[in-house]
């Protein structure tokens, strides 16, 4: 299927879809070299606090890099000064090494400035050094993105860190939906959208953990808070609402933790809802205790879905196989991903199941394939272009992940690691078909949010152009097509 504009036609593996930008420059094209805007600013971890101190403000930077060699150990910024030395009364003869902070974020050369975009907003960070092959390249600043289009999401991102409650919270998030519509004015792609949207949901996420932690106390045992379903795949929209859960360390009793997690995980869902990303329908959330568990029990949810597929553990997979660690100790999430990718990719009953599940969602095209509309309800005369359109995809890519042992969660980058599951044309293809379902999706709501009215999924075709339905109609055939190759291959017994 060819992709008609303003859907770009997919590059090579390595490339995703692209982010104009009305006048500025591509930030998912532009690679971070290009950002960078002078020469590293650097001191060597003995040299004392006042050293660099006078260093940054000769060169007029609120921020540098600690480097042994060429190798970066730290980095010290305006806020550690004002902290950690002038608040604190420490000597500036000290060295500098003691107070520069150690776990620094990076990102390296040769990606985009998109991404690093990300980074900041997803960790409320606003200096990022760049890395080339392990060696300082230099620092990436959220002023050298100011001049672009998404650096709008760093801000948003900061302003959602600097608030103090859920009612302050509530506030800065309603901005969130006018950041989609600007997005789609500026002809963003659905990749990058995604991207952009769920990078708020993350801030959001993590500053109401911050502020239970706050009211709690540190927490008794290491946790990794964990998003589910589209947030997990950064391929969320204006109209979203919420699929979490945690794991615990197993160092976790349940007499003497427990409370303190009940609450910390009530008080962010609780939160979550009040900013308008809903309480789950079917309790798939960390507030719920089923999904509150220790790193073991988790565990055990697996081995049980995969090696007992009945109806209700193929929904469960189908929700908890995508997810990504937003806040904590990752490892905790990383360890069970790695056990589960190795136990499904080798059990083919498992994976017929999956296929069966990934089959239950179909395009909507009639015999005569043409778009086949809902017949009653209040969504009469519409189509559903989440659950008809973008699950399908979805679905698809999650089966070849699974077979393939595919850590990835996002359904673009799943799709692009598809080889030996589907051809690669096919893969292309299933990709041109996922960004145009989702872009007409994105639009649709941007032109709810305009009028004043709440978001849905449901696209009524007079919407569209006839050139628009066209093409509409192409990415469901596209996918009715790939749904009968998978269903001909599990009939074969070839999952």
């Amino acid at each position: 299927m060819a992709s008609p504009d303003p859907v770009p036609a997919p590059g090579p593996a390595s490339q995703r879809p692209a982010l104009p930008g009305a006048g500025a420059e591509d930030l998912a094209s532009t690679p971070v070299r290009a950002v960078l805007s002078r020469a590293p600013v650097t001191v060597p971890p003995e040299a004392t606090i006042r050293v660099a101190a006078e260093r940054m403000r000769e060169h007029g930077v609120s921020s540098v890099l600690i480097v042994s060699g060429e190798r970066l150990v730290g980095i010290l910024t305006d806020r550690d000064l004002r902290n950690r030395v002038v608040a604190a009364g420490l000597d500036p003869e000290r060295p500098v090494g003691e107070i520069a902070t150690r776990d620094v974020l990076t990102t390296d050369l040769r990606t985009t400035a998109f991404d690093a975009m990300l980074l900041m907003a997803r960790h409320n960070v606003h200096h990022v050094p760049v890395l080339d092959e392990g060696r300082v390249a230099g620092m990436i600043t959220a002023t050298d993105l100011t001049a672009r289009q998404t650096a709008s999401a760093v801000v948003l991102a900061g302003e959602i860190h600097k608030q103090a409650s859920v009612e302050d919270l509530k506030k800065v998030t309603g901005r969130i939906r006018l950041l989609q519509r600007n997005l789609a004015a500026a002809d963003a792609t659905a990749y990058a959208t995604g991207q952009v949207v769920t990078a708020m949901t993350d801030a959001l996420t993590r500053r109401l953990l911050q502020m239970a932690e706050t009211r709690l106390g540190p927490p008794p045992v290491p946790y990794v808070w964990v998003a589910a379903g589209s947030q997990a795949r950064c391929e969320q929209t204006a109209k979203s609402d919420q699929d979490n859960c945690m794991i615990l360390d197993d160092a976790y009793d349940e007499a003497r933790h427990g409370e303190y997690f009940k609450a910390l995980a009530t008080f962010v869902c609780d939160g979550l809802d009040a900013c308008g990303y809903i309480h789950c329908p079917g309790d798939m959330m960390a507030m719920t205790d089923v999904w509150r568990q220790p790193q073991r029990r988790w565990r055990q949810y697996f081995r049980e879905w995969i090696l007992e597929p009945a109806p209700k553990a193929l929904m469960l997979t189908c929700v908890f196989f995508d997810l990504r660690a937003v806040h904590g100790q990752t490892a905790l999430l990383d360890e069970v991903r790695a056990e589960v990718l190795e136990l499904a990719r080798n059990n083919s009953i498992f994976l017929a199941y999956m296929v069966g599940n990934a089959l239950t969602h179909r395009p909507p095209l009639n015999v005569l394939g043409r778009i086949a509309t809902a017949r009653s309800g209040p969504e009469r005369g519409k189509v559903d272009l989440k659950h008809l359109g973008v699950v399908p995809i979805v679905d698809l890519a999650r089966v070849y992940a699974l077979a393939g042992g595919h850590a990835a969660v996002n359904t673009w980058d799943r799709l692009e690691t598809a080889g030996g599951e589907v051809t690669t044309e096919s893969a292309r293809d299933l990709r041109d078909a996922l960004e145009y379902i989702a872009v007409i999706r994105i639009h649709h709501q941007a032109r709810q949010i305009a009028a004043g009215e709440a978001p849905d999924n449901f696209l009524a075709p007079a919407e569209l152009s006839n050139f628009q339905r066209s093409q509409l109609r192409d990415a469901f055939a596209v996918v009715q097509k790939l749904q009968e190759v998978i269903g001909q291959r599990h009939q074969a017994g070839r999952f």
